[in-house]
């Protein structure tokens, strides 16, 4: 039988961290007296971040003493304050090794339930200031868990924790743990930790992709997207077979293979990265598109519109039949999703493309004959609307489809009924007077704006963030939590000396820079750049970070506490050996 040793709490508060603000409530200090334990939290207790910590699955972190003493040894140093590790209540006893999600405990007036381990992130690092913390949690498997609050109630330093119903699996909070994140990740035991009715939704999420990864492709489905082998490494030269213009806006590149092997089918929504050597001897360019058909004759589209950008300007002025362009091969996570639900492809000008690229895989593989297709696309006006009869003569194909185009700005000549069905901007409302339904899996591409709007207008109809999938042109909105905001710049080169290392591409921000071994980590180097970043542990343990090596060689260090994707990297731990592209 165990005991709590200390009742910890603390509320959010500003803490300074490398030039940054972070809102943490990861300080929690002993208490004295008891303290009503309520569903969401002990009283006087908060959550600086709500997205990644509290909620009735999370409302009560607990540590172990044991474990207090086994860092200190480990660390080499004294830990004499109780709350260090973030935790609610330090107790004497129930480690994490022995005790089971699903496990209830009574404690003093309150009755709790094992809900999952503990979800490491950097604050914790902070808080111990000892970086590693968060990999070092994982890999000794002591990481701690949460408890949710059956019966609210007071509880106080001293009160005995006695068990009164075990959990229906009988999984250990450690196995649990080194499931979802260290190497090896048996199917039974999947199975078995998916089938607890005590265990986080999101747990249950993570074991049910990891499950659905039959193929075993590398990487952690649990945590981020795997991905089939990547066709070629680097880039590869391909021919231009033809330009197309598309509009007065858009132009298509058809790429061709100039020698063994031929092109392989790309996954449907798939990007490329193109690397231009401009003629006047000029740095290259990388930029990356998506690919607007699925690879038929054995050639790739890319559809370019013409922008502000150097790339944009180039590819329409520039590039002719029969010049060769350096090609990545075919990448990205915007991808069909299997399952028999409704589709809704939801676009608005050049964010066509990989949607379109979606449609033609519809009509080559005859997968949609018994699913629903719902086709919603705006434009401007018609001179703007790019691929109108392709995409005609495709739903055309297709059995159960319904299909809406909106003008913002329709043009005299242009016809309703016609050339577009409605005048208006696409939003929610558009779907529900289409009848859209909202279990259906939605694609959506298009500007930032129309983008940010229709994500918050889909979850306002009910729509579940799992089956709303989106592909961004240019950098992905950032990861950073806690961070307090600042105002964004836009990339650019770091401050202060320039380094003499490999060169650091960003293809998504159009920026390539030596590398520095001033810095510990290409995250780092991309913050330095204000390039647009997805993190949360830092120290390789949950793959937010995870991002597509386009070309080159990287280095860990420490190593990831599992192997990203296949073509991917984990640059929170990383470091270039050579030239490297990034998809950032």
């Amino acid at each position: 039988m165990g005991h709590v040793v200390s009742i910890n709490v603390g509320l959010p508060a500003d803490v300074a961290w490398r030039g940054k603000v972070v809102r943490t409530a990861v300080w929690k200090r002993p208490v004295s007296g008891r303290v009503m334990a309520r569903r969401l939290n002990l009283d006087g207790d908060g959550q600086g971040d709500l997205e990644g910590h509290g909620g009735v699955h999370r409302a009560v972190m607990v540590y172990q003493l044991a474990s207090y003493r086994y860092w200190e040894q480990v660390l080499s140093r004294s830990l004499s304050e109780y709350g260090m590790f973030g935790e609610n209540l330090t107790i004497d006893g129930l480690p994490d090794d022995e005790v089971c999600i699903g496990d209830r405990y009574r404690i003093g007036g309150a009755l709790f339930e094992v809900s999952q381990p503990r979800v490491t992130c950097y604050r914790v690092g902070i808080r111990m200031d000892e970086p590693r913390m968060p990999a070092l949690l994982v890999s000794h498997r002591r990481p701690g868990f949460y408890f949710r609050v059956l019966e609210e109630g007071e509880i106080g330093a001293g009160d005995e924790i006695v068990l009164v119903e075990q959990g229906r699996e009988k999984m250990t909070v450690a196995e649990v743990d080194g499931l979802l994140y260290l190497p090896g990740h048996p199917d039974d035991r999947l199975r078995r930790a998916s089938s607890e009715p005590s265990l986080s939704p999101g747990w249950k999420q993570s074991f049910d992709a990891m499950l659905a990864n039959t193929g075993k492709l590398q990487g952690n489905a649990g945590l981020t997207a795997v991905l089939p082998d990547v066709a070629w490494q680097g880039f590869r030269r391909l021919k231009v077979a033809s330009v197309t213009r598309e509009s007065d806006e858009v132009t298509s590149l058809l790429l061709a293979a100039t020698e063994p092997p031929a092109l392989a089918p790309p996954a449907a929504g798939s990007f490329v990265v193109l690397r231009i050597a401009p003629a006047d001897g000029g740095a290259p360019l990388t930029r990356s598109y998506s690919l607007s058909n699925v690879g038929e004759d054995g050639m790739y589209r890319v559809s370019v519109k013409r922008g502000s950008g150097e790339g944009s300007r180039y590819i329409h002025a520039k590039v002719h039949a029969g010049d060769l362009i350096e090609v990545s091969a075919p990448r990205g996570t915007f991808h069909l999703q299997a399952g028999d639900q409704p589709m809704v492809f939801l676009s608005a000008g050049i964010g066509i493309t990989p949607v379109l690229g979606m449609l033609h895989q519809l009509v080559a593989d005859g997968g949609a004959a018994s699913r629903e297709v719902y086709w919603i696309h705006g434009a401007r006006n018609g001179a703007e609307e790019v691929f109108a009869q392709e995409v005609r003569r495709l739903l055309g194909a297709l059995p159960h489809v319904h299909a809406l185009v909106a003008y913002s700005q329709p043009r005299a000549e242009d016809r309703q009924g016609r050339d577009f069905d409605v005048s208006e901007r696409i939003s929610a409302a558009t779907l529900q007077k289409l009848g859209v339904p909202v279990t259906a899996q939605f694609y959506l591409c298009g500007p930032a704006a129309f983008m940010t709007a229709m994500i918050a207008g889909l979850g306002s109809i009910g729509v579940a963030g799992t089956n709303i999938h989106s592909e961004t042109f240019g950098s992905e909105a950032s990861i950073t939590p806690g961070i307090a905001a600042a105002p964004t710049r836009p990339p650019h080169p770091p401050v202060g000396v320039q380094g003499h290392g490999p060169t650091v591409s960003f293809s998504r921000s159009g920026l390539s820079l030596p590398w520095s071994d001033s810095y510990e980590s290409l995250l780092e180097f991309a913050e330095a750049c204000d390039v647009p970043v997805r993190w949360s542990c830092r120290m390789g343990v949950c793959h937010t970070c995870e991002t597509a090596l386009i070309a080159g060689r990287v280095r860990y260090d420490p190593d990831p506490i599992d192997a990203p994707a296949n073509g991917n990297v984990l640059i929170c731990c990383a470091r270039p050996e050579n030239d490297i592209e990034l998809d950032l």
